[in-house]
Parts: structure tokens; sequence; C-alpha cells
């Protein structure tokens, strides 16, 4: 069937990384065991290597064997660094590291005694008996569903033992038939290699106990400690390892000369044994890397391949054929190779090989195809006698395969989620790198604990409930369009909420718009602001995107805390809108998530579920979320009315979201998973793109690129991400209603620092408290978000004027609370407390550091000694910083934008002076050439292991250039200016009481000579001529003087004449009469009685509404409301009959009655709602499609239904009254409070800036002193090397200035990649298999 674009090209990247990894998988598995066989075959007795080339080739082995153990001895070291220990049970520990010693030992035996014994084609052959005890433990345990697979453990168990049996006959048969290089003693390397195979079998013994839920009490204990069991057992195995290689070698066999494995040339040594001990080195060395590499390589590709969804073509497949392809490729080479050997043009295979005997001393083949060759005639194949029992080698291999293959059945039908992590794809964290494709095989989990999605049908799961509430406060239209886009998205993805979906979650939209009302002042009336007006025509826009007709439930409401507007999204999903008074409930960002997390978790959450209240002394649980007046609601365990009463609080998750944010459904789904997958993450945030243009978004492109690749990936490696922010981050219920979080969030700042870390940054507190009481905040870096980003240098430098207080506020708290934090949280270990205070202790010394680097920027460009450069940087920043004391803040602003511009430019020059010195120089080994190359490639790596958000590197030149304005003179900006606690954006000069421009029906400039009039006719101007009118035309019509007294009161003020307002009257009059007539003609009897008597915000925005219930909005909606109604039934015939029969029905009616733009009444309504229902009955009956009848019905009822005016329920307007009474009513703080808190954060801004000052001074001084000591006494001396890499005996020195700098701020970047490496190697969060038809759904602001 033909598919849109969009997710036909999703499906072909799909099937293109599917066949990449496939490839990957088939070569470096091959590559992996192929580089084994041959260093076992190099290191055989019987091979024609020298006894030191022996003996080095089995130190080669050794050291493959020992690298996985010690990259999994580092690896747990580091979770254990970074992680709350747990005291290990010594019984579970001791068990576990008994059996690991066992496993080393046996690994040790097979592959450093063993295999060097055997021939190339046993080694390939045997290694897959190390299955049989997983083959026994399946039988014991039971583990099949069907009682029939149980056939597939019994075969692999037969398969295996006949495989050994056949290995024993072979070798039987090579001894009697005097093949040459067995002898007799070959039987005792059989029986060990069994016995050594049943011990690395042992590897693998917690999958099928795991599976069979036996000794789940160990394993669940094991979990818990399992890090410091690896970091013991690793070196453990590493311990065997050497004594196994120092008993067998050294005391055993006495073959190893410690003196041999020195190669470096001799005097007494002639140029063929320096060359053959260079091959020597160059052989086993790249036969090492290759092994270390591919086996580590192979890990991680078959670990990806699970996590994209590809597991029977990317890792089963080419995993259990590693055997064949290896042998496969081997023929190969020896078909394609063995015409180089000498005797190759024999006819006999027993005398080739003899004719190999000749080539040990020769170098006229290569050393590797020359082993392999001789190791293969060892077989039977070189047999005087007869060489049929070669066909014994031939079954064995098929049984061991085959005992594999049926062993690991399960492998194929392995489902795994959308996001998975390694432990619960896999058992253990190590790896056997001898045998990594067996590894990776009986390692696969056999039991997965699994949720459904789209691409298995597994157990049932809890539903979830996620409600999207954005925040908005004067955001412009375009901005309004993206936020309403995504949530329409959504919405379309989501379908209708009645059905089941395959992600298996509900949701709601919420935005929250501050200071939505304004006063008119002539009458004091209260109608919405232009910013509601916008919001209303955006949302009626999307709509028509995505339906092409005009939305068609829409309720308003008046609330305790101004009002709010319902509307049912075309698939069913709630939208609402939430409009804010001012005057009525408190105003910003943190009062709004206040608002929405006690209606949504309180009200929704518990008292709409349970009604009834029960005291608190009979609360038999902790107090929950809404306390009022002394009572306390209950989640009940069961009730039926409604499916959302079984979610629990910790599958109810709050989508948090700014105005302006741009998302995809599966970017949300993503986080949703997240935090439904592990129960102890609070909080999840995405990977947030600043959008906009010009030279200040540049700078934050890569800024914020730079800070999620780096920062935010390392504060996720260490311990836990320490801001999640507002515009995009999904919350979970249960964690926001956890002791001592939403319950503190609601403190109202009454101190200096309350106001800088309560109110400056709201989601970053959020966060802290959610770590102090024991949550985790994660990031996933698939999870893509847009945002606009301010674009003029004012706000930005406001923007961050309230973030970089708000952070350090922030973080000094977490760190001053670090005892109990650690206690608490399980993700935050002292060592990360460490790095939070180095992370800090750098953010304090930024503006010495950037001082010091534009010291040393004088330095290079200028040729200016270092003490009088430090000098010259320093006299900047203190002049900015007496400029902000002295200065209004809009001056600051202009003077560093002045300075920012200047310092680019100096930036700039310095930046082409050092490429300039690194060409003079010739070599890039140099103090500043080493940093810039340094920084450049570490910045590039980073780029490149994120592909998608590669292009962010281009804008790297315009954030260095910036550097000095983004952390020298921005941070003595918002250090003056802590003081100042207002937002800072959006701000808005207009009056706050605005006159009313609503219900405008004409508003004209006239200009005629001398005349200069404003025609303006309003809805109330209207309906005063028609009710005059109307008792004239029926003097029967009653209207009381009243009435028509404040009406025409009212029409007064509407009239603002210039020169002569007698003669204007006139005029005017005329013109409302041929404005009205029209309306006044088709008007009816019901127009007048549906009249309000009082004018208010309501009757305007429903106006807005109404309009679609004209003459020419009717025709259009309705038939778009047929088309989408009968989408999905296949009936497009009878659709688009349907579609002009009523559109002639609707043309009948209304035609020549009522103008295009009337709105029609309720009778009209009625009258036309009963001809289309007779005229759809008449067509469907026609066309025998009665079943239709009630959907069309229910099509035509929506066209037709006007917005409704509701009310809340009395239950919902005391809540709301008591949670504003308690927490959000307005604030109205005395002149004299505010003076007092005006006061102490002055006294607050000036501690925190003498401190920084007095740090960086202590810095640059301490800076400055060294490097007047001389740079003889201070200072790395660095080997000039020139680009041929040869050395030019000169020596190049770090001064001081230069080291200061490095210290404290590339030490912390160093840390932060090498965390960005462990990030992308283990998490793989870039690697998801994302929905498909979440990525087809591509609708933005560009389509509307």
């Amino acid at each position: 069937e033909p598919c849109f674009s969009a997710e036909c090209n999703v499906i072909e990247k799909t099937e293109r990384c599917h066949n990449v990894f496939f490839l990957i998988s088939v070569v470096f598995t091959s590559n992996l065991q192929g580089s084994l066989l041959v260093l076992s075959t190099l290191s055989s007795p019987t091979s024609t290597r020298t006894p030191k080339e022996r003996q080095y080739y089995v130190l080669m082995l050794v050291c493959s064997l020992v690298v996985p153990n010690l990259l999994v001895f580092l690896k747990s070291l580091w979770k254990c660094a970074f992680k709350n220990f747990v005291p290990p049970n010594m019984r579970t520990m001791g068990i576990v590291c008994g059996i690991e010693c066992l496993v080393s030992l046996g690994t040790s035996i097979l592959v450093l005694v063993v295999m060097p014994q055997f021939d190339v084609l046993t080694n390939l052959f045997i290694s897959g008996g190390v299955c049989m005890l997983s083959s026994v433990l399946q039988i014991a345990f039971r583990l099949q569903r069907e009682n029939w697979k149980i056939i597939f453990p019994i075969c692999s168990l037969m398969l295996v033992l006949t495989g050994y049996f056949l290995l024993g006959a072979d070798y039987y048969v090579r001894v009697s038939s005097f093949v040459s290089g067995q002898e007799d003693d070959c039987y005792w390397y059989v029986g060990i290699a069994v016995f050594a195979s049943f011990l690395v079998s042992l590897t693998w013994w917690e999958n099928p106990v795991q599976a069979s839920n036996n000794m789940q009490e160990m394993l669940t204990e094991l979990d818990t400690f399992r890090d410091f069991v690896f970091v013991i057992s690793s070196l453990l195995r590493i311990v065997v390892i050497a004594a196994v290689y120092l008993i067998y070698h050294v005391l055993i066999q006495e073959n190893i000369v410690w003196s041999d494995f020195d190669f470096t040339a001799k005097a007494d040594d002639d140029e063929n044994t320096i060359v053959r001990h260079r091959e020597t080195l160059d052989i086993g060395l790249i036969l090492l890397f290759l092994q270390a590499f591919f086996s580590a390589a192979c890990h991680w590709f078959g670990v990806v391949a699970c996590k994209i969804h590809s597991v029977r073509m990317s890792f089963a497949f080419p995993v259990c054929f590693t055997g064949p392809a290896v042998l496969i490729l081997g023929m190969i080479l020896f078909l394609t190779q063995s015409e180089d050997l000498a005797g190759a043009d024999t006819t006999s295979i027993t005398d080739f090989c003899s004719s190999l005997v000749e080539l040990s001393t020769k170098n006229t083949s290569t050393v590797v195809m020359l082993e392999i060759t001789k190791s293969i005639c060892r077989t039977s194949l070189s047999s005087h006698y007869w060489t049929w029992p070669f066909s014994l080698l031939a079954l064995e291999g098929i049984c061991m395969w085959l005992g594999l293959i049926t062993c690991t059945y399960y492998v194929w039908n392995f489902r795994v989620q959308r996001i998975e992590r390694t432990t619960e794809l896999f058992v253990r964290r190590l790896y056997e790198s001898a045998f990594i494709d067996l590894s990776l095989l009986l390692n696969t989990k056999m039991k997965v604990v699994r949720t459904r999605n789209q691409e298995s049908v597994v157990d049932d799961v809890e539903n979830c409930v996620i409600y999207l509430c954005a925040t908005m406060w004067h955001e412009t239209y375009d901005e309004m369009l993206k936020i309403l886009t995504s949530m329409f998205r959504l919405d379309r993805y989501r379908g209708d909420p009645k059905e089941e979906h395959k992600d298996v979650f509900d949701f709601e939209c919420h935005i929250f718009v501050d200071d939505a009302f304004m006063i008119e002042k002539e009458t004091g009336k209260k109608f919405v602001n232009e910013y509601v007006t916008d919001l209303i025509h955006v949302v009626i826009e999307v709509y028509r995107v995505f339906t092409n007709k005009e939305p068609d439930d829409v309720s308003i409401i008046e609330t305790p805390y101004g009002g709010r507007l319902m509307f049912v999204m075309p698939e069913g999903n709630m939208l609402y809108f939430h409009l804010k008074d001012k005057q009525l409930i408190r105003n910003k960002k943190r009062w709004s998530q206040i608002m929405y997390l006690y209606y949504l978790l309180g009200w929704k959450g518990y008292i709409v579920k349970n009604p009834q209240k029960i005291t608190r002394q009979n609360n038999p649980c902790r107090a929950s979320l809404i306390s009022l007046d002394g009572e306390s609601f209950l989640l009940p365990q069961h009730d039926n009315d409604s499916k959302r009463k079984h979610i629990s609080d910790d599958n109810t998750y709050i989508m948090a979201l700014d105005g302006d944010t741009d998302f995809h459904p599966a970017a949300l789904i993503l986080l949703v998973d997240r935090l439904r997958k592990y129960g102890n993450v609070g909080a999840a945030c995405g990977r947030i793109h600043p959008t906009g243009m010009g030279p200040m978004v540049w700078y934050q492109k890569f800024e914020y690129a730079v800070g999620h690749w780096l920062q935010k990936t390392a504060e996720h490696v260490f311990g836990s991400v320490l801001c999640s922010p507002g515009c995009f981050s999904l919350f979970r219920g249960s964690a926001l209603m956890d002791d001592n979080v939403l319950k503190r969030y609601t403190t109202t700042a009454t101190r200096a620092s309350e106001y800088v870390q309560y109110d400056q940054g709201e989601d970053r507190w959020l966060c802290t408290l959610l770590l102090q009481q024991g949550w985790r905040v994660e990031y996933n870096a698939a999870s893509d978000a847009y945002t606009n980003s301010p674009q003029e240098f004012k706000e930005f430098y406001n923007q961050r004027r309230r973030w970089g207080p708000s952070t350090l506020a922030n973080t000094l708290d977490l760190l001053h609370s670090g005892n109990e934090t650690v206690k608490r949280n399980s993700s935050i270990s002292r060592l990360y407390i460490f790095y939070q205070i180095f992370t800090v202790s750098s953010s304090i010394l930024g503006p010495a550091s950037v001082s010091l680097m534009i010291a040393g920027a004088f330095q290079f460009v200028f040729q200016i000694e270092g003490t009088l450069s430090i000098i010259i940087a320093v006299i900047p920043p203190i002049f900015y910083m007496l400029i902000c004391f002295l200065a209004k803040p809009n001056a600051q602003i202009i003077i560093a934008a002045i300075m920012s511009v200047l310092y680019a430019f100096l930036m700039l020059a310095s930046f082409f002076a050092i490429i300039g010195d690194m060409a003079m120089q010739g070599t890039f080994i140099t103090p500043t050439g080493l940093f810039l190359v340094s920084m450049a490639v570490m910045y590039l790596v980073t780029a490149i292991l994120h592909p998608q958000e590669f292009s962010m590197i281009i804008y790297g030149l315009m954030y260095f250039i910036c550097i000095p304005s983004g952390y020298l003179l921005l941070t003595i900006y918002s250090l003056v200016n802590m003081h100042i606690v207002t937002w800072g954006t959006r701000e808005t000069n207009k009056e706050k009481e605005e006159k009313m421009t609503q219900n405008v029906l004409c508003d004209r400039n006239c200009k005629l000579c001398c005349w200069d009039m404003k025609l303006q006719v309003t809805q109330e101007t209207d309906n005063l001529l028609l009710q005059q009118l109307q008792q004239a035309v029926n003097p029967n019509t009653q209207v009381t003087e009243q009435v028509v007294k404040e009406q025409q009161a009212n029409t007064k003020k509407e009239i603002n004449n210039a020169p002569n307002e007698e003669n204007n009257k006139g005029i005017l009059s005329n013109a409302i009469s041929v404005v009205t007539f029209h309306n006044l003609v088709h008007s009816s009897d019901d127009s007048v009685d549906s009249i309000p008597k009082k004018e208010n915000w309501v009757q305007p925005v429903k106006e807005e509404f109404l309009k679609k219930l004209t003459y020419a909005n009717m025709k259009r909606n309705l038939q778009e409301q047929i088309r989408y109604t009968l989408r999905n039934k296949n009936q497009e015939d009878v659709c688009e009959e349907l579609v002009m029969m009523l559109t002639d029905t609707v043309n009948g009616e209304l035609k020549d009655k009522v103008g295009p733009e009337d709105v029609l009444s309720d009778s009209q309504l009625e009258e036309l709602q009963y001809a289309l229902n007779e005229a759809a009955r008449r067509i469907l009956k026609t066309n025998r499609m009665e079943r239709l009848e009630r959907r069309v019905k229910r099509a035509i009822e929506k066209t037709l239904i006007a917005p409704q005016v509701e009310k809340l329920t009395e239950e919902e307007h005391d809540f709301w009254k008591k949670l504003l009474e308690r927490y959000l009513a307005p604030i109205v703080d005395d002149k004299a409070h505010k003076e007092e808190v005006t006061r102490e954060l002055k006294s607050l801004r000036n501690k925190a800036v003498f401190l920084y000052f007095i740090v960086n001074v202590l810095w640059i001084v301490a800076t400055f002193f060294l490097q007047a000591i001389g740079n003889d006494v201070i200072s790395i001396k660095i080997e000039k090397i020139w680009p041929n890499g040869t050395s030019s005996g000169e020596y190049l020195k770090v001064e001081p200035l230069s080291l200061m700098f490095l210290l404290s701020f590339a030490v912390l970047l160093v840390v932060q990649f090498l965390a960005m490496l462990y990030h992308r190697w283990e998490d793989e969060e870039g690697l998801i298999l994302e929905n498909q038809i979440a990525n087809g759904l591509v609708i933005t602001s560009d389509d509307l």
C-alpha cells in the first residue's frame, strides 16, 4: 500500500540502519574469533615459530583475556564511586566471587593450555560446548512456556555430548593413524578441554536461575551491590589468569625465559633477525588490538542492535553464524593464498603438508597463512593411511554449532522495549572476549520484564495519564502557534481517548495565561487582553489546519481565579485555557505551576476520585497533597466510575512546557517511557534547541549544544541532572507530592536569598527539592524540543541575570545539604558532591579565568609582557563593575554591548594570530597551539558523536569570540544587579489598564478637508440602535428606559470627533444606520431577546466562537465535519453525496434569509438541524447505510452547536476558593516591607560581589606573582616536534599565565568530555527506535 513520504523515509532509514548493523556484526565477530584462533595457532608448540616468538604470542593471549576484565573493573569502580555504596552480603559475595574464579580458571585453561595443543579447526569447534550447563538448567527448571519446547535444551545437551564423543574419536584415529604432530598425551588435553568447557559454562548460571524465579532473594540482594562484586571479581579473575599462566608455562612447561621478552635490536643481531623481531612484534600487537577492540566493539554493537529492535537481523543471525562464517572465510583464504606456498602444485594433501616444513626458515609467505595451513595439516587430512576420519571432525563442528543454536533458541523471539538499558537486556556486565559470540547469546536474558509497545504483545501494564501544562505570559502569535501545533500533533498521534493506544496513555492539555485581563478605563469592565485574543485566534487557526473546520465543542467558564476556556480537540482529547486575573490570583510562572499542580494532582487526582473527606487525625497515610481546613483526601483503591481513577500517582505525569515550545509526540513518549520504566526517576528532560535568527541566537545554539553534550551529560553520568528546564520536562506526580517538595515549593519569598533562589529560577529550585528528597532527575538526549531564545542583547542579558544567581544559589543549597542528600539519594555520591564543588569553584573563578585568557591574548597579539598584560586585562572588568554600580541597567547593557564587540575583535585577532604562529613555527606543538587544537579536536569529536547536531559546530567561532561577554561581563552584570527581581523578559510598556477594543464592528479614520474624525461602531452601539428601531417598528416591544440610557451613555464614549462634535453626530448617525441596516432586516425577535443585560469578558469571547455559525462559515464547517467524521469508513461515494446534498439543504434553508456574515439564532439553528437530519436520513437509507446515521447526526450537531457558557460545580468552586485563600492570593506588600526587601537584596548583592571579587582577585594576584617570578622557575617544558614527527631539539615553555588558566578551565572540560564519551558508549540514548507514526506527523508553523 502507498504510504506517506515521511513514514517511508523513516522505514527506509530503519532498514538501512539494520543492514549496516548486520554487516558490522558479521565483520566484528568474524575478525574477533579469527584473531583468537591465529594467536593460539602461533603460540602452539607445533608451530614453526621460535620459542622466543611462541612465548610472546602466549603473553598476547594472556593480555587478550585480561583486557575485558580490566575494562569491567574500571567501569564498576566508576559506578561505585559515583553511586551510593551498599555494603555487600559477604555470603552472597563469596558465592559469586567463587563462581567467577572457577570461570576464569576454565577460560584460562582452555585458552592458554588446551587450545595451543589443538589444531585451528578443533579450536573453532570446541568452544560450542560451553552451553552445556545452560541446557541442563533449562531442562531442570523447565523454563519453556510451551511444554514441547523442552526438546530444544534436550537436543542441545545431546548434541554437545555427541560432539565431545566425536572429538575423542577423532583424536584416537589421529594417533592410531600416525598423523604428524599427534602424541599420546592428546587424550589428556581432550579431557581437560571438556572439564574447562564445563567451568566456562558456569559463567551464565544466573540467566536460567533468574528466569526460573529460584534464588530470587539472593539475586535481588546481589543487584544492590553488583558493581562492588564486579570490582572484586574482575581483580580475582585477573589474578587467576596470571596464576594459570605462571603455573603452566613457568613451573610445568618451563618454557618461559624472561629475557626473551626483550625484542630490542642487539649489536650482534643480523638484519634478518631484526626484521623478524619487528614482524613478530607487529603481528602480536595487531592481533591483541583486534581481539581487545573487536570484543568490546562486538559487545557494544550487539547491545545497540537489540536497542534499535533489530534483534534477529543484526544480533541473533550474525552471532549464531559466526562459527560458519569464520570457517568459510578461512577456506576462501586457504584456497586463494595456498598458491603462494611451496608444494601447492602437488596432487596429494600429504605431500603438500610435508612441503610446509621447508618454509619454516623462509620468509617467502606470510607468517599467519603459513601457521594456519600447517595447523590444518595436523588433522586427519594429512594421514598416510586414510582421510575419511576427517568427517568426524566435521560432524563434531556441526554438533557443537547445532547444540549452541538449540540452547539459545529463545534469542530469536527476544523482544525489547523502546528504551532499554544493558542490565535489562543481558544478565552479566562481564563478557568473555575469548567466546564473544557465545557470551552474547548465552548472556541474553531468557525472561525480560516488558511493557506494551508497537512491536510486541506482552502482559498488561498500568495506564498513565499525562497533563501537558504550558505557562504563557505575553507570547507572540507565532510562539503560541508552536505550542498549540505541538499539542494538536499529540492529539492526532494519540487518537480517540476512548480507544486503546499502543503506548497506553491518556493526556490533557492545559495552558495557563498570566495577566489575561484588562480593565476598561471608562466603565471599569473586565475584558480579555490582546494576548488572549491572539490565543483564541491561534487555536481557531490550528484547528482549521488539522481539520479544515472551526472548533466544535467550546465552553466558557467563569472561575474564582479568572476564567477558563474548554475545547474538545479533533480526536476527542481535552484542551483548557486557564485565564488568570492578577487581581484574583498571584502572577508569575512559579505560582502558575503551583496552581496547576494542586489542581491536577489535588483536585483531579484525589478529590474527583474520592469526594469523601477524612479528617487528618484519622488518616492512616501520610499527609496528602490537599489538606485544607484540617481535611485531607485519600486515593480510593477500587473505583469503576472512570478509568483514570485506577491510575496511581506514580503513573500520573506532569509535562511542564513554555508557551513557545515546539515538540513532536516521539519526544514526549521517550520521556514517558523513562519515567514509566524507572521508579526512582522523579523528572526527565530532553534536548532543548534554541530557535531564532541573529548573532545572539547563533551564540546560544552552540552554548546549548555544549551545555547538553558535556555539562548535562556529565551530570547524568556522574550522578543526577541538577536542572530539568521548565520549557520541556516531565515530572512524576508522586515525586511532586512527596514530603517537602510541593509543600515547600509554595513558600512565599520573604528574605533576599529566597527571592533569588525561589522566584528567579523556579525550575531549578523544584529539581533541587526533588534531589534532596531522594528522587533522580535524568536527561534523554533523543528527546528533542525547540524553544525561542532571546534575539536581542538586552533580552539575553536580562534572562541570564535571572538564571545566573539562581543557579549558584540552588547549587550551594544542594552542596550545603550534601550529607543528607547523599544518604537519601542513591544517585548522588560524595564524589559527585566533590565534582559539583569543583564545578562551582570553576564558575566562581570564571571572570578571573577569562581575564587571564584575555591577558594571554594581549600578550600573544601585541607581544606584551605577561605581568603587564594581566594589568591591562583586569582594567576593563573593574571599569565595567563600577559602571554597573553607578549607571542604570539599560546603560549597563549598552556599555556591555560595546565592550563585547571590542572583546570579540580581540579574540578574533588572537585566534588568527595563533594560527599564524603555528604556521610560522611549522608545528602546532606550541602552548597556545596545543590548547586551541585540543579544544577544537575535543569539540569536533563531541559533534561527531552527535551526528544529528553536527551542524552546531559551525557556531563555535561565534561562541569563542563571545566568551569574554558571556563569562566575564555577563557575570558582573548578573551579580551587581542581583537585587533586581523582576522577570526582565517579555516586559510590556503598555498601560496596565487599556481601553476596551472588543466587539468593534467598524473602526475607520475619516479625513475630509479640515475634518479629522475617528469613526468606531461597537456592538453596544449596534444593539442600541437595534432596540430603538425595533421599538419604532413594533411599539409593543418593551425596552426599559434604564437600558436605553445606559446604552446611550456608552455610545457617546465611542465617538472621537475632531473640530466640530455637533456636525459629526449627524454623519456618525447615518454611518451607523448604514452599517446596521442589513443586520436589522435579517434579525429576528430571538436576537433581541438574547442581548445580555450586562457586558463582561464572557460575551466578547463567546462572539469570537459564534462566527462559526455564520452562513458563510457553516457550509464549509459542515462539509469538512462530514468528511472528517467518515474519514475511516471507506465510503467516499456516500460521503461526497452527503456533503453535496447537505450543502444544498443549507443553501435552501438560509439563502435569501440571512446574510453571509450573520450569526444564526437558536430557532434558525433548530430548524436547520432538523432539515439536515432528515436529508441525511434519506440519503443514508437510499444507500443502505443506516448504520452511519447516528455518526452523521452527531457531526451535524457538532457543526451547529454554539459555544456554551457554563459554571463550575459548587465543589470545584469551593476548592479554588480555599486554594486561593491559602496559597495563591495576590501578594500585597506595604511600602515598608518593599523597602526592607530592597535593602536586604542590595546587602546580599554586596556580599556576593565582594566574595566574587576577592576570590578572583586572589587568583589573578597569584598568577601575577607567579608570572613575575619568571618562566625559568615555574614552567612546563614541551619538546618542539616537527610535523614529520622528528624532534627539533628545542623546548617550548608553558608559562604560569597559561598554566593557571588551564587549571581553572581545561581540567573541567576534559572531565566532562570523558563523561560524554562514557555516556555515548554506555547509554546509547541516541540510538533508539522512535515511533514511525510520530515521526511522520511533521506539521510545523511553516505549514500554517
